[in-house]
């Protein structure tokens, strides 16, 4: 993972999985649930691919993944706020100051526009 001070903080392109808005993190998600293990997976089209090992029961996947992100950028699950998606594979999530960026992320995010 890198450091998100080193990632510049600007709005990616249009149609992109992830944009900066100030100093929160916005991400387009294609969620799968009941997966063998929580992952961060590659981008498809305007998502990014998260598998979360839980049942889609009752938003229990949701939960899980936000948990699991939570951890992956070094923030507490409350400043996770799921925007839209809560009982849907298709998701859109803001992260509030993150800590650190999984890789694809930080990839994604230094690639000159």
């Amino acid at each position: 993972m890198c450091s998100a001070e080193k990632v510049p903080r600007k709005k990616s392109a249009t149609g992109s999985f992830c944009t900066w808005e100030g100093d929160t993190l916005v991400l387009n998600i294609l969620g799968t649930p009941n997966a063998k293990q929580d992952a961060i997976g590659k981008p498809k089209g305007h998502q990014l691919c998260i598998s979360a090992a839980a049942a889609p029961v009752a938003g229990r996947a949701t939960d899980h993944m936000v948990r699991f992100l939570a951890n992956e950028f070094g923030v507490p699950p409350h400043d996770i706020e799921v925007v839209f998606g809560r009982y849907n594979i298709n998701k859109q999530m803001r992260i509030k100051s993150p800590k650190s960026l999984p890789a694809v992320i930080s990839k994604h995010l230094s690639k000159p526009e």
